[in-house]
This record gives C-alpha cells, structure tokens and sequence, in this order.
C-alpha cells in the first residue's frame, strides 16, 4: 500500500515539475526587449545538407543589452544563417559585416510589452492545466485504491497531501510568470 502511494506522489511531483520546467522554457522564448541568445534557440541552419542548431554553426553572443551577434564557424555560413533566422518567424532582421551576423532588437513598445504579458499568461494557464491534470491523475489513482479497499482515512489524508502538492506548484506558476511580467513591463 505505502509503495503505490509513494509512485502515485513521485509520478505527480514528476509530473507538475515537468510543467514548470515547459512553462519556464517557453517563457525564454518571449522576449522582454533584451538580447538573449536562448532567443535563437529555434533557429536550425542548413549545414551542407544537414539541419543544424544554431549553436551547431557558430557562437551565438550578445555583447550588449540590444544586440546578437553569430560568428560562424565558416564564413560561407553566414547567408545560410542569415537566411534560417529570417525563416525562423521570430520578427527578426539579421544584417551582417561579412565576419559575422549582427541582431539588433529593437526596444518594445508599451502595447507590444501588453501582448507579450497576455503570451506569458497564457503559458501560465498551461502550466496550471498541465498541474490539474496531474492532480486529476493522482486522484484517480487514489480512488482506485479505496475501491480496492484501502482504508478511507488513509485516501482522504493523500487527497489532502496531493491537494497541497497542487498549491504548491501552483504557487510556483504565479512566481514564474509575476518575474517575467516584470521582465517585460521594465524598461
């Protein structure tokens, strides 16, 4: 009995972690106005036939708060970088000085600054989904216990502990999306 609950709780933690590490990889992708080369991450190059990384090509550096620079392995990649981060769809415009690719991100305006805080929110929204299924799930399986016979004080006792498992990564969820609304407002 102790070791169904242990894989109920160890599968729900799993799973819940596993939301906040979706929602903090997909808030990397909005950007807040500052250069962050986690910002190409998506970007692949055609590398002779092959479909590379980014960071497969070239070292991808932000020497100032506003612009990336890709300084490719070969210089004959520099169009083929060019090009990919164009494809990318990331609203970007890659320009070069035939050593190197150079981003430079232009700041956001307040309303574009309101929509990318609408974007975060909604990977919030997901993440808290994603925590509610996993509860759903550890519930589920809590129930089935009791059918088969398991003490009902045990079960509601679990539900209260996967209850606070819930607000917990909850909690979580809030204090990841309140750090990058503030990332987005500050000018």
């Amino acid at each position: 009995m102790n070791e169904e609950l242990e894989l109920i709780f160890a599968t729900t933690e799993e799973a819940m972690d596993g939301a906040i590490k979706h929602l903090e990889k997909e808030l990397i992708k909005i950007r807040a106005g500052r250069a962050n080369p986690s910002m190409l991450s998506t970007v692949k190059v055609d590398y002779y036939g092959s479909i590379t990384p980014l960071s497969g090509v070239g070292n991808v550096s932000t020497p100032d708060a506003r612009t990336i620079t890709i300084q490719p392995w070969e210089k004959g990649m520099i169009s083929e970088i060019e090009k990919a981060i164009l494809n990318a769809g990331l609203g970007l415009n890659p320009s070069n000085n035939g050593e190197m690719v150079i981003i430079n991100i232009p700041p956001l305006t307040e309303d574009r600054r309101k929509d990318l805080v609408k974007a975060a929110k909604a990977e919030a929204e997901h993440a808290r989904v994603s925590i509610r299924a996993a509860r759903k799930d550890a519930n589920d399986a809590l129930k089935k216990l009791k059918d088969e016979g398991a003490p009902e004080d045990l079960i509601k006792r679990n539900e209260d502990e996967v209850q606070k498992l819930t607000n917990t990564y909850n909690g979580k969820v809030d204090a990841v999306l309140e750090k990058k609304e503030n990332d987005i407002m500050t000018v």
